[in-house]
């Protein structure tokens, strides 16, 4: 009778064909790899018996990356936002699955990866959409490194591409009055009054309720907003982190603009009847349905142009506000606060271009002082 090989025990022969095969015994199954050179079997075996000492597994052995990432979409299904699964499995499957499919999860190497990155950026894909497949396939793989699937993450060895930051393009004090002085009497003046001020996105805005709304304290309390997620349509979530979720002072000026938003509103509800739609929302559509974000954007642009002020993003009246706070001496701490950073630091290297002008202001305040 055969003596059954221990695990770890290999052994490498060529085939008839010329080809050179290496075969090693994991929990009594047999891994095979087949290479044209010799060499090259032995570098394999030499790295798959390392990989048994270090744990590695019978199905992590077997599984390609492909069968992995399935695998992997549908567990972390229900813990990931529904915009950032889809988004996740749109990465795994159009870019990482076209080129890495195939290949076993325990010979995955770096060199594999670069190289998917390399042919991306010569293809045209952008750096950000490179730094997101990177980010989904580090993420990937460090839960397979949890389940013992592999013994490395192969990601970390790997060079991702910078990040190229987006041109921001913000409206100084003059400008942000010019925009909101086009809104006065119009449908949303209110939202414009409220972005400007307070920096919150344009999803968190469209998922604001009255509920959420507290008058004595002249407070909003942030705590979903509104997506649009293909497939399913528009759908509120619950903010992109816990620091998403945050109380925001608003000024008096503010306050008014929205008392004056809900009587206009009380009367769509009358004018609409049976059509409207109850959600509680602040900045509905005019039958009291979520208000589509390409509406709001055509809106935006139309103010723009009266206004006679260049074209710039929605976005940008975030950092719009985030700026004008700075400017006028709010603390960093604060403006974190208000925007719903993650951390202080985020804020900072966000808004880094208003850091030297405080910095010389803060110089010509001490010189003052010191005379």
């Amino acid at each position: 009778m055969a003596k059954r090989r221990g695990n770890k025990e290999g052994t490498i022969y060529q085939r008839k064909d010329g080809r050179w095969c290496a075969q090693v015994s994991l929990d009594g199954r047999r891994l095979t790899h087949y290479a044209k050179t010799q060499r090259e079997c032995r570098e394999w075996l030499r790295d798959i018996q390392a990989q048994i000492e270090e744990g590695l597994t019978i199905d992590g052995a077997r599984a390609s990356l492909g069968e992995y990432l399935e695998q992997w979409l549908e567990v972390t299904k229900q813990s990931l936002r529904p915009k950032t699964w889809k988004q996740y499995s749109q990465i795994a499957r159009q870019h990482i699955l076209p080129g890495l499919g195939n290949i076993r999860l325990r010979d995955l190497r770096p060199d594999h990866v670069q190289s998917l990155y390399a042919a991306k950026q010569k293809a045209g894909t952008s750096a950000s959409t490179v730094r997101l497949i990177h980010a989904v396939l580090h993420k990937a793989l460090a839960q397979a490194l949890k389940w013992g699937l592999v013994t490395r993450n192969v990601s970390d060895a790997v060079n991702k591409p910078k990040p190229r930051r987006e041109e921001m393009k913000v409206l100084d004090a003059d400008q942000a009055r010019a925009l909101l002085k086009a809104a006065e009497g119009e449908r949303l003046e209110a939202l414009y009054h409220v972005a400007v001020t307070t920096g919150l996105r344009q999803g968190e805005l469209l998922g604001l309720r009255w509920s959420d709304l507290d008058w004595d304290a002249g407070r909003l309390q942030v705590q979903r907003q509104l997506q649009r997620i293909s497939g399913q349509g528009l759908v509120f979530n619950e903010p992109k982190s816990s620091a998403g979720r945050r109380l925001v002072k608003l000024g008096p000026t503010v306050l008014e603009k929205l008392r004056e938003h809900h009587q206009r509103q009380e009367q769509e509800r009358l004018f609409a009847g049976d059509r409207w739609h109850e959600h509680d929302l602040i900045f509905p559509s005019t039958i009291g349905t979520p208000l589509e974000p390409r509406n709001l954007l055509r809106d935006f642009k139309g103010l723009l142009q009266s206004a006679g002020l260049p074209e710039i993003r929605f976005h940008d009246l975030r950092h719009t506000a985030a700026t004008l706070m700075l400017q006028k001496d709010v603390h960093p701490k604060v403006v974190q606060e208000r925007l719903g950073h993650s951390s202080i630091t985020l804020t900072l290297d966000t808004y880094s271009h208003v850091l030297p002008s405080m910095q010389e202001d803060a110089a010509d305040k001490l010189d003052a002082l010191l005379e």
